[in-house]
């Protein structure tokens, strides 16, 4: 019998909605989107219209809707705690793009509200669940590099001169460890596990002239919030020590660094915002070498006339999937409300210890089962897509 479809629908027509909505037509099996919402009724009509959704709706509609089960948030950080609150309120699923909240506190109050509702709530990067992430997590448990002592990870950006052109960052969850760190922060708790203890300094960005490259009628001066620049560490619960550092206080040549160290080799990644990275295996006497993926996803779009932004994101959505699987499978999903909650708690708490010092044990703590290998996105050389769907299934 074919399982039925899960009735869904999308808040936030923004840029990085279109590659959620053309997967999520015509990508997936298990979702029916039948709504799009915006501030903006216009944007959200042209998504309708490109897209073949049925209905522009508003949030009150969406809430009141007896079809709807899903809703997939994709509003900048800053309006996610009442957005997702009168969600859950209504009744509604939630799949959220990152991070669940800008503040922990929220952020605790709305997993309390999808427990006390029977509610999932699921939260982005959902390249956590992609080819690359997925296989470094496969190499980790099959011992290719013995017990994992220690990693770092690294990313650089001039995020005042991104915030030029897309103003949401300059609100609450715009600087870099929020925006970009939590997909490094999301990496690795995926393939170590929980933190137990957390410790780190901050910055906060630069104030910021009006620039009349983007926008005149920006205001005479402007700055992210938060710190802009962390360099932390952590103690993972198995026991690997960590270094993290996210500087976007410099230029916008990004340089990613992910490295994983065990007793017996090295895993380096890649970018871990993209899906199909190459992952390098160091050991010692042997030359480095490319592992092969061991799962679907690798950022493959087998959708016509993909756009740049989609063949490097071209797998977004699938987060929203394996959530909608889990509803009609009854069983827990994996990017979990209270993965989200520890990735946030991590984030949150290297500010706190930024600024009254001292060491922060973490309070949370998470379970996420890795995909199935050996189920694959593509066939016959990358020529034709396979169905890697199945993987996202139980």
């Amino acid at each position: 019998m074919q399982t039925k479809r899960v009735k869904t629908a999308v808040v936030g027509c923004g840029i990085i909605s279109h590659v959620y909505l053309r997967n999520m037509t015509r990508l997936f099996s298990i979702l029916d989107v039948v709504a799009v919402c915006d501030l903006n009724p216009e944007l959200a009509q042209q998504a309708a219209n490109e897209y073949g959704i049925p209905h522009v709706l508003t949030l009150e509609e969406i809430e009141a809707s007896q079809e709807i089960e899903l809703v997939v948030n994709l509003t900048p950080a800053s309006a996610h705690y009442g957005i997702i609150r009168r969600l859950l309120l209504s009744g509604k699923h939630v799949y959220t793009e990152k991070t669940m909240t800008a503040q922990l506190d929220e952020a605790r109050e709305l997993v309390n509200i999808a427990n006390e509702k029977g509610l999932y709530l699921a939260v982005a990067p959902d390249t956590a669940l992609g080819a690359s992430i997925q296989t470094a997590r496969w190499a980790v448990d099959h011992g290719l590099i013995g017990d994992v002592t220690s990693c770092i990870v690294s990313i650089n950006r001039d995020q005042n001169l991104n915030a030029e052109r897309f103003r949401f960052l300059r609100s609450a969850g715009g600087a870099l460890p929020y925006d970009v760190g939590i997909y490094y922060i999301q990496a690795l708790l995926t393939i170590l596990g929980p933190v137990a203890e957390v410790t780190g300094f901050g910055a906060p960005a630069r104030p910021r002239q009006r620039q009349f490259l983007f926008n005149e009628y920006d205001p005479e001066s402007w700055q992210i919030p938060g710190n802009n620049l962390v360099a932390g560490s952590l103690r993972f619960h198995r026991g690997a020590l960590g270094i993290l550092h996210f500087d976007g206080n410099t230029i916008g040549a990004e340089c990613s660094t992910f490295r994983i160290y065990g007793t017996e080799g090295i895993l380096e990644l890649g970018d871990p915002n993209c899906f199909g990275e190459p992952i390098r295996l160091i050991k010692p006497e042997s030359p480095p070498c490319n592992l092969p993926l061991t799962h679907g996803y690798n950022g493959s779009c087998f959708i016509d006339d993909a756009t740049d932004f989609e063949k490097g994101y071209g797998n977004r959505g699938i987060g929203v999937v394996e959530l909608a699987w889990a509803i009609r499978k009854e069983r827990p999903n994996r990017l979990s409300k209270e993965m989200g909650l520890h990735a946030l708690e991590v984030l949150c708490c290297l500010d706190e210890t930024a600024a009254s010092g001292g060491v922060y044990r973490m309070t949370s703590t998470f379970t996420c089962e890795p995909l199935k290998a050996g189920i694959y996105s593509s066939m016959w050389g990358g020529g034709a897509r396979a169905d890697a769907e199945l993987s996202l299934v139980d």
